[in-house]
């Protein structure tokens, strides 16, 4: 247990009670209590009093409902090794989704420019869908809403266009208030105590990107977040159905199935009141898994890190999906 919380600091990675008991229930098959193993940290001096740390029963907590229903944007500096001269720092633009946490883009760039934070949105949008809505601050990347003059604050710049050409609704943040973009600003603090704690720390953005893109993993699919009930962001982001631009209702065949792997490596789906058999595989054995189902396109996710473990179009004609189907149903393969 010390030496989980060790290798965890060592990483850049939240090191807590909640945080251990994660990892030992799912990468060690140890089912240990917070309380028990917060005793045992204590015991050897690895909590750090806080008594003037803001309790958490005083948040006002804010979440959108679905995934895409809106997305949060921000850049940050970040200074590579080596380079002291002050202005020689990088910038990293980063959007989240705000109901899951999910990482969607993280991109290096020597300056953020207006052309790189639209040309990061449509990569976003060309991954994971258009959002309903994006929230960012004031920065001239991304409204113009403060510009000086009149005439300049009624121009919109490339973002605003695009969003105005998607039909996605923009919102910003009060002046001198970041706390509107808190879930943004929050993954800014963790990203940067992750890439410190590297020990292959990078010298150019080329180096950076490469980090930045193994952090995005790290974040998405093995990191566990307390706001989420101890799962990860990619488990979230999937358990739903996606918002779109200009309204939040979900297709209405949609469906979330919540179940565990058997052990044959097999789980049960009801369509159109007959019961099929899914093949997953042994492997997969006790796994909890969500079922994604849009009328007959199945989607099989892992409940916890919200890895895709099986993608397939059922056969209403046949009881058993057996795991190599036919040319039209291939699998998708493990990202």
């Amino acid at each position: 247990m010390l030496r989980l919380r060790k290798q965890l600091v060592e990483q850049g990675l939240d090191a807590g009670a909640h945080t251990i008991c994660w990892h030992l229930r799912e990468h060690h098959q140890h089912v240990v209590s917070a309380a028990t193993v917060w005793r045992i940290l204590n015991r050897h001096g690895q909590i750090v009093p806080a008594p003037n740390k803001r309790p958490r029963s005083s948040y006002l907590r804010f979440e959108a409902e679905l995934p895409n229903q809106m997305w949060q944007t921000d850049f940050t500096h970040y200074r590579l090794p080596g380079r002291r001269t002050p202005g020689s720092d990088v910038e990293v633009l980063n959007f989240l989704d705000d109901h899951s946490r999910y990482l969607l883009a993280s991109v290096a760039a020597p300056r953020v420019t207006g052309a790189l934070v639209v040309e990061v949105f449509r990569a976003a949008i060309a991954c994971h869908g258009a959002p309903t809505s994006v929230l960012s601050d004031n920065g001239m990347v991304f409204t113009t809403r403060f510009a000086g003059g009149r005439a300049r604050a009624k121009t919109r710049n490339g973002f605003e266009t695009e969003l105005a050409r998607l039909g996605i609704e923009q919102k910003n943040s009060a002046p001198n208030h970041p706390q509107t973009c808190g879930k943004v600003e929050r993954l800014h603090q963790t990203q940067k105590r992750w890439l410190h704690a590297q020990p292959d720390q990078p010298t150019t953005i080329t180096a950076l990107q490469v980090l930045l893109e193994r952090f995005t993993d790290e974040y998405n699919t093995r990191r566990p977040h307390r706001s989420l009930a101890r799962r990860t962001p990619a488990a979230a982001y999937l358990a739903r159905p996606k918002a779109t631009p200009g309204g939040l209702a979900p297709a209405a065949d949609f469906r979330v199935r919540r179940d565990r792997v058997d052990t044959s490596g097999v789980v049960t789906l009801r369509f159109h009141g007959r019961l099929h058999h899914i093949g997953i595989g042994r492997a997969h054995a006790r796994t909890h898994v969500l079922l994604l189902v849009q009328d007959r396109d199945i989607r099989v996710v892992n409940a916890t890190t919200g890895d895709l473990i099986r993608e397939l179009t059922l056969d209403p004609s046949r009881d058993y999906q057996p795991l190599r189907n036919s040319p039209t149903q291939q699998e998708t393969p493990n990202p």
